[in-house]
């Protein structure tokens, strides 16, 4: 019996594990600005939702390299600082109060057997110790239930290429469930980072111009799979 092209391909691709099907893990990034105004001290907000990977649960991401526009900047009007160690003792409670930037949430998903488990976790901003003279970013991440652990992200600034400035590269950390599972996946990740009309607190600076086509944004990122993605959007300028 001759088995016909096409039948040879289902019969390949039915052979093939479950893993080889997978869509691949994508992301999208939607930031925003509070206030909206040129030259304002605001609060940026930037939001990753992940999709695509095995049964639906992305690949756990492992690097990030976040891209800001041209000219925006953090200001820290105090310079104290937190170590990732001291996260990981102490939690946020253990750091200054100062050092501070900001938070937000992220949305686990985890495989359990055939059944995917979720939780929901609070993340804090925190100025890190410099890295080669430059500042860094420390991100707590404090889960409860039901795998009850502090993952703490750890982020460098770096230079980007116009039209965009300064970038920061981010370090996820694999996040451990129960045995002979594999790692929990980051789906939605949303920080605040600095506070609206703040003098005296962490504040992101919007530049007093703003270039034709809106603010640009971008984020490439490394799957613990070692596949990569990579996004982009525009902010509109400020009416």
């Amino acid at each position: 019996m001759r088995l016909s092209t096409v039948t040879l391909a289902l019969l390949t691709l039915t052979a093939l594990p479950s893993a080889a099907l997978a869509d691949p893990t994508t992301a999208t990034i939607v930031p925003s600005l509070s206030p909206d105004r040129l030259g304002a001290h605001a609060a940026l907000t930037l939001t990753i939702h992940y999709s695509g990977g095995e049964l639906g649960v992305p690949a756990p991401v492992r690097r990030s390299v976040l891209r800001f526009p041209a000219g925006m900047s953090i200001s820290v009007p105090t310079l104290h600082s937190c170590s990732t160690r001291r996260l990981r003792t102490d939690g946020a409670g253990g750091c200054p109060a100062q050092a501070r930037l900001g938070g937000g949430h992220a949305l686990l998903e985890g495989r359990a057997g055939s059944q995917i488990i979720t939780e929901t976790i609070a993340l804090s901003a925190f100025l890190g110790s410099p890295h080669n003279l430059q500042p860094a970013f420390e991100v707590l991440g404090q889960g409860y239930t039901p795998y009850d652990q502090r993952t703490v992200l750890t982020g460098a600034v770096t230079q980007s290429d116009p039209p965009y400035g300064e970038g920061i590269t981010m370090t996820t950390p694999a996040i451990h469930t129960v045995p002979l599972e594999p790692d929990a996946s980051i789906v939605t990740l949303s920080l605040t980072v600095g506070r609206r009309h703040a003098r005296t607190a962490p504040a992101i600076v919007v530049p007093r111009s703003c270039p034709a086509g809106g603010f640009p944004f971008a984020a490439e990122f490394t799957y613990a799979d070692g596949s990569h993605s990579a996004t982009s959007t525009t902010v509109r300028c400020p009416s």
